[in-house]
């Protein structure tokens, strides 16, 4: 029987990535950098002239990009960029006025302030140290296998056919060390033993390392950050080809990275975002409930029903969320409104804000063939092109919907045509719309700009989301996105979601995974579809699912069926309604961290490494997280009911009974089914309010405490109006609260039921 290859368990599709280029046997086509000489210096770095065993002279560029930064660049031309940048700009290097370089035959330093790099001139070799002199990461010095071949691929860059085809690099990795990042992975946290590939998927669910937003950024458990400026699909091997050496290969026109000094997580996401653009704060409603048609046909009339159920059943809610089937089946995404089903959608979008809910719309940049739109675009040259100069016709959905034009946001014209498509929306009275898919750019295509598929596709979801966070800031005054796809700096689109993931309590857990990645890889907005997106929910998975979603930045609830709550057992409903009440409870606290994260790029959804990067478990903790600083969240992720959570060091005191638990280690805790595992960092003070149907823009606020503070507790509430800093202090039988700022502290109570509560 002749030989038939294994099925493969995934899906392919129309813009699945290229595959590298394969050398020859040996070392052909291997150019490694084995030495250096000093070209030109000035205060901010050095231009070297690189010699490399392939005898080629190659350009390499050190400098201080910011304070703590440090950029290094590999090429043939001294001027070379990365092809991206022909579409859109990712990363903006600064200068570090205190950097001081030292260069002579045989060493150059170039000290960015907290970090250093220190080259070995011949042999090559680059280091980067702390401020006190520590290694943080090396490059390895490329030490041959028995055969006498290189086991790893060096600084340099490999040729097919005598054509450069990528650059490269390798650093040496401890045997401890832990590497988080790469965006929305719903892979284990840990990346190491992985190998990330920088192609945005439609990745049909949360359970592999297909991905919808590739960040070419990781951090370190060592103290420190890499970013790639590409937008080509970089491939990094996280010790998984040899468990010593991280790899990191560019198929571009040179390697541009850039090495960030912690030496905490939080202070390595800051300086990554200063390089590549600080998070948009997103409205303050945008924090409430999101509720969605679903995945099927919908109405006007459905959807102003939904609306008075929400209100007359006491659902905390702000925004109504409208998607596929406002437009006529078959002809999305034209944003026209289906004449038969919305006869008045400027009157109902009217009603809706009188009732409290501003009004989000589903939209990707794929327009169906079949759409009176069509023809007009293609005519006109808006759509992506085949090599052959056709228009591009693509199966973006897989088969289960007509195939698509791809709008081309490198032409100008089009780029202008479909602002005015969504501005016609925006000025009916929507607020936001859901940016879906754009992850569709097949390999094979040409842009108006000249670009292929292949190095478009990633920054694609740029220009998409750039232009509808443009036209609805000109017209609403926020540039709120509800983005699927993403890249390097688009923490700037402010609200992401996991994509389209299956109804399984497995699937939760890759969904926590993929925002704790987001989250490590700068993007702090992050939210998911509650109760999953793929099919029907149990009761108890609803439940569950709910409670996780109360608990995150972002909350909307949207799958192929209905997520509405009224439409599962009334235990379910009552539960999911009781953990949205949670959220709008704590809806202050939320908004301070929100607040704080569009400063500094700290997530809200925040791996336990990033307040404790010192204790290893911290860094393959991935089924809990720290919402804020002082929330401890392990949502349930079996059916059984039982889990067990990793208290980080210090004393830990549980929400719903006030018990006061050590940290340190794991405990199992076997919740009823209306209760997620909460707990509050001992000594706390968590800022509260009481919880309404809507967000309030001014709550009324109390505070929350979590065990009485040794002596003093402090904490910042956050809000449109200012900081307010306020001060506790216990000296054994009465406790103060100061505040200084523009809230009144309405009273303090304590953790736990029957706990005391004091009236200022």
């Amino acid at each position: 029987m002749p030989y038939r290859p294994p099925l493969v368990a995934r899906e392919f599709f129309v813009a699945d990535p290229p595959e590298l280029p394969v050398r020859e046997p040996g070392e052909t086509g291997l150019s490694a950098l084995t030495g250096a000489e000093v070209v030109a210096a000035d205060g901010q770095g050095v231009t070297l002239k690189g010699s490399t065993s392939a005898e080629e002279t190659l350009v390499v560029q050190i400098s201080a990009a910011g304070e703590g930064v440090i950029r290094v660049r590999l090429s043939e031309d001294p001027d070379a960029r990365t092809r991206s940048a022909r579409a859109i700009g990712m990363v903006t290097p600064g200068e570090y006025a205190g950097t001081v370089v030292e260069a002579n035959h045989s060493r150059v330093v170039v000290d960015a302030g907290s970090l250093r790099a220190e080259v070995r001139l011949s042999p090559w070799n680059l280091r980067f140290t702390d401020r006190a002199g520590r290694t943080l990461v090396e490059q390895d010095p490329g030490h041959p296998d028995i055969s006498g071949r290189l086991r790893t691929l060096p600084f340099g860059r490999s040729a097919v056919d005598g054509a450069p085809v990528a650059y490269h690099d390798t650093f040496l990795a401890p045997a401890d060390e832990a590497f988080g990042g790469f965006g929305e992975s719903f892979t284990p946290l840990d990346k190491r033993g992985q190998r990330p590939l920088m192609w945005n998927f439609d990745a049909f669910g949360a359970e592999s390392q297909r991905a919808y937003k590739n960040v070419p950024f990781y951090l370190s458990s060592r103290g420190y950050g890499v970013c790639v400026d590409s937008g080509t699909p970089v491939e990094f091997d996280m010790c998984q080809s040899t468990h010593s050496a991280v790899q990191i290969v560019v198929p571009d026109d040179l390697i541009d990275y850039y090495v960030i000094a912690g030496p905490t997580p939080a202070e390595v996401l800051d300086r990554f975002d200063g390089l590549t653009g600080r998070p948009e704060l997103p409205p303050k409603w945008a924090f409430g409930t999101w509720i969605s048609s679903g995945f099927f046909r919908d109405s006007q009339e459905r959807v102003l029903e939904r609306a008075r159920k929400i209100r007359e059943r006491g659902i905390p809610c702000d925004v109504l969320h409208l998607d596929c089937y406002w437009q006529a089946d078959g002809h999305w995404s034209d944003l026209q409104w289906d004449p038969e089903t919305f006869p008045d959608p400027a009157g109902m979008l009217a009603t809706l804000r009188e009732q409290g809910f501003r009004v989000c719309l589903w939209m990707n940049s794929y327009i169906s063939h079949l759409s009176p739109a069509f023809a007009e675009a293609a005519a006109k040259g808006y759509f992506l092109r085949r090599p052959d100069g056709e228009t591009y016709v693509a199966d973006t959905w897989h088969g289960s919907y007509p195939a698509c034009g791809i709008v081309d946001f490198t032409n100008p014209e089009a780029a202008e045509w479909f602002k005015g498509l969504l501005r016609d929306r925006l000025r009916e009275g929507v607020a936001a719309f859901k940016t879906d898919f754009a992850e569709g750019v097949p390999a094979d295509a040409v842009a108006f700009n000249g670009m292929t598929g292949t190095d478009l596709h990633n920054v694609y979801t740029l220009l998409f989301n750039d232009l509808v966070a443009e036209v609805t800031r000109e017209v609403n005054g926020h540039g709120l996105v509800w983005a699927r796809s993403s890249y390097l700096g688009g923490q700037r689109h402010s609200a992401q979601w996991s994509g389209d993931v299956d109804t399984t309590y497995p699937a939760m857990g890759s969904t926590i995974r993929g925002g704790l990645s987001h989250g490590l890889s700068g993007v702090p907005f992050w939210s998911h579809d509650a109760g999953g997106f793929t099919g029907t929910p149990t009761p108890d998975l609803y439940i569950r699912w709910s409670q996780f979603a109360a608990l995150s930045p972002l909350v909307r609830f949207h799958g192929t069926t209905t997520r509405e709550p009224w439409e599962f057992p009334p235990h379910a409903e009552q539960a999911a309604i009781e953990a949205l009440r949670l959220r709008y409870r704590l809806m202050p606290y939320i908004y301070s961290a929100a607040v704080t994260a569009a400063e500094t790029g700290a997530p809200m959804l925040r791996a336990l490494c990033v307040d404790h990067p010192d204790d290893p478990v911290a860094w393959q903790a991935d089924l809990e997280y720290l919402l804020g600083t002082d929330l401890l969240v392990a949502p349930m992720i079996s059916a059984d009911g039982t889990r067990k959570v990793y208290l980080p060091s210090g004393v830990w005191v549980d929400y719903w009974t006030g018990e006061t638990v050590d940290g340190g280690r794991y405990v199992t805790v076997s919740p009823p089914l209306d209760r997620i595992p909460l707990f509050g960092r001992h000594g706390s003070m968590v800022p509260v309010t009481e919880p309404g149907d809507t967000v309030a823009d001014d709550p009324r606020v109390s505070l929350l405490v979590f065990g009485l503070p040794e002596r003093e507790s402090r904490t910042t509430i956050r809000d449109l109006d200012g900081d307010t800093r306020v001060r506790a202090v216990w000296d054994g039988e009465r406790l103060t609260v100061t505040a200084d700022g523009p809230k009144r502290i309405g009273g303090v109570e304590f953790a736990g039921p029957g706990a005391p509560v004091v009236i200022n």
